[in-house]
């Protein structure tokens, strides 16, 4: 299904609709009490303005730092739809509450309201993220989260515009409490819309204990180090945005030289940036969760980074320009542009990574997965606070610099994120591959079964074979290579930090021989995807040789169902053996290459000769339709 297809599915648009509500809602209420307890309120609360507005900021967040583990269990426990509407319900009567203190200017009233709203906001967050993989399937997962960043980044941009708009009219309390009050009606009336999707089975029921639910769920992000490293990852991406939303009033005001038009200008660059990334991340990566975008978008962000920094006058004028002189100064659209592209690379990075723990984590522990990285965003975000602090206050740094450091830290935390998880640099590769020396098409995927252990096999045609398959298939696959091919200068670590496993002939090296069937059959037995490529070695004529019987002692001492493959279009491309008998990095730059599949064969019907005879009817297959 296509993202603009999905949007208006019946499955999906009510889902959407209401967290965008939601979050317009939270974004209206928050930033026209902070607008309203620095301006309005000034001398109506007992301690200064600075006291006020930070302690405003610490009760909104806090609040996801005590229930967000607690809001997973509950999450994981309970049917999300019933939960969600439950939530929508408090979130009326809480904007009653907050309509009828706004209209008495009862602040003090306000700020508790301003908790149990970030309350609410915590309890809504698990669940938010847990509910898509329950109410879409794998092709439309990335797309599904795509619509959600996007549509929250607006909603977020759209609620903070309206809510600073109501403060400045006439009757404003009235105003205020009128808006979030309808908006909170709207989000429950369309929330009745989304599906009922039921408990997970073998869920932990539900207990109120913060603190054990707090431990229990960071434990459960530590159990799996690749989803642990991608919500250090996701939360170092609030780490960013915080750092950046926080100085733009300052950064407009003395670097800039800009008045509050210019701060708004830069806020809403930087969250459609974030929202047309998303919409771009699910337009790059077909209908899969691809994880070779996640280190295009560190790059951007470290490259535009730098370019934001440059693009600081070196001089500003005494009176603060608007919008439109700003622009008039030359650097302005530079400016801007730069924290576009900023929110766009962004939305390229945190995309895939939410798909990822949708993804991966186990159903009966999703939320409070999803919960954890609420919990580590929020921690993340009081860092940045900190680190504002250190390095503009105490070290004294200039914004544009902080800026410039920000971008630096961002390169050295995505290179460890990538060593320690090797999976992103390997579908990077696979992505620059297949989008740029080979356009590869699929059919037939389907039949590789979507959990449990499954050997692939397909003919070899080029040094590449592997790269472009598990580029294709959906699930992480472990591939038996030829030895000589794994131990290429270069391509070695790539090969390594994909767990490829290295074989040759039993008479040339025993002992890496037999290593790689105890390693086959590991990854059997663990429930992974193993591809082998029965012929041996690389065709040296683009015609297939026999296959040699390895595959039957695999499948004596692990029977699993084996899916026949045939890569077609790589014979006489770049990495193949066309036009000599030896790689001589000669032939096409540019190949259109086709990967199908059948059905998978029982271990029992399956030997080399039959496995075989599969693999050269799909490949003649594929050559006779692209002649046709």
């Amino acid at each position: 299904m296509s993202a603009n297809r999905l949007i208006y599915s019946r499955r999906f648009l009510p889902f959407f609709l209401t967290q965008a509500f939601g979050a317009f809602n939270d974004n209206v209420f928050k930033n026209a009490l902070m607008l309203m307890l620095a301006f309005t309120a000034a001398n109506a609360l007992p301690w200064d303005t600075d006291l006020t507005m930070n302690l405003a900021a610490g009760l909104f967040i806090l609040p996801f730092l005590l229930f967000s583990a607690t809001a997973g269990t509950l999450a994981d426990a309970m049917c999300k739809t019933k939960l969600i509407r439950a939530l929508k319900l408090l979130e009326i009567g809480l904007m009653l509450l907050a309509g009828a203190a706004f209209y008495y200017e009862q602040y003090l009233l306000l700020l508790g309201v301003l908790f149990l709203m970030g309350s609410q906001s915590a309890f809504f967050g698990p669940v938010k993220y847990a509910i898509l993989p329950q109410l879409l399937d794998d092709k439309t997962l990335l797309s599904g989260n795509a619509w959600v960043e996007m549509g929250t980044f607006v909603a977020i941009l759209l609620g903070t515009i309206v809510g600073g708009l109501l403060v400045g009219v006439a009757n404003a309390p009235i105003w205020i409490g009128a808006v979030v009050i309808v908006f909170s009606v709207l989000g429950y009336l369309v929330s009745r819309n989304i599906p009922l999707v039921g408990e997970v089975h073998q869920a932990d029921p539900f207990k109120f204990a913060p603190w054990q639910q707090t431990k229990a769920a960071v434990s459960i992000s530590y159990q799996n180090r690749t989803l642990y490293l991608s919500i250090m990852a996701i939360s170092w991406f609030w780490f960013l945005g915080a750092g950046y939303l926080t100085q733009f009033p300052n950064f407009a005001k003395t670097v800039l030289g800009g008045d509050n038009t210019v701060v708004t200008a830069l806020l809403v660059a930087f969250s459609v940036g974030v929202g047309a990334g998303s919409m771009l991340c699910e337009r790059l990566s077909g209908d899969k969760v691809e994880l070779g975008i996640v280190p295009v978008g560190a790059l951007g962000l470290t490259i535009f980074g730098i370019s934001l920094f440059f693009s600081s006058p070196a001089s500003i004028t005494t009176e603060l320009l608007s919008l439109s002189q700003f622009l008039a100064t030359g650097l302005g659209w530079k400016v801007l542009f730069d924290l576009l592209f900023i929110g766009i690379f962004g939305g390229l990075f945190i995309v895939p990574l939410y798909a990822l723990l949708q993804q991966r984590a186990e159903p009966q522990q999703r939320a409070r997965v999803i919960a954890a990285n609420n919990i580590f965003n929020a921690l993340f975000m009081v860092v940045s606070a900190l680190a504002g602090i250190l390095f503009l206050s105490v070290l004294d740094l200039a914004i544009p610099e902080y800026f410039l450091v920000l971008a630096i830290m961002n390169a050295v935390i995505a290179l460890y994120v990538f060593s320690q998880v090797p999976e992103f640099a390997v579908r990077f590769v696979i992505y620059l591959l297949s989008h740029t020396m080979y356009r590869v098409t699929s059919r037939g995927l389907e039949h590789i079964p979507a959990e449990g252990a499954a050997v692939l096999v397909a003919n070899h045609v080029s040094y590449v074979d592997a790269l472009l398959i598990g580029g294709a298939v959906r699930r992480p696959v472990r591939f038996v290579m030829e030895k000589a091919i794994y131990d290429l200068p270069v391509a070695n670590w790539l090969f390594k930090a994909a767990r490829t496993i290295p074989i040759c002939s039993k008479q040339k090296n025993e002992v890496v021989y037999e290593a790689a069937f105890v390693a086959i059959k590991r990854e059997l037995d663990a429930g992974n995807l193993v591809c082998i490529f029965p012929e041996g070695r690389l065709t040296k004529t683009g015609e297939m040789d026999s296959f040699r019987p390895g595959i039957e002692r695999i499948l004596a001492e692990t029977p699993v169902p084996v899916v026949p493959m045939a890569l077609q279009g790589l014979w006489g491309s770049f990495f193949s053996h066309h036009g000599s008998g030896a790689f001589k990095f000669k032939g096409r730059l540019w190949s259109k290459v086709g990967l199908v599949a059948n059905a998978a064969i029982a271990a029992e019907a399956a030997n080399a000769m039959t496995l075989e005879q599969e693999v050269r009817q799909l490949y003649q297959d594929s050559v006779e339709s692209k002649r046709v």
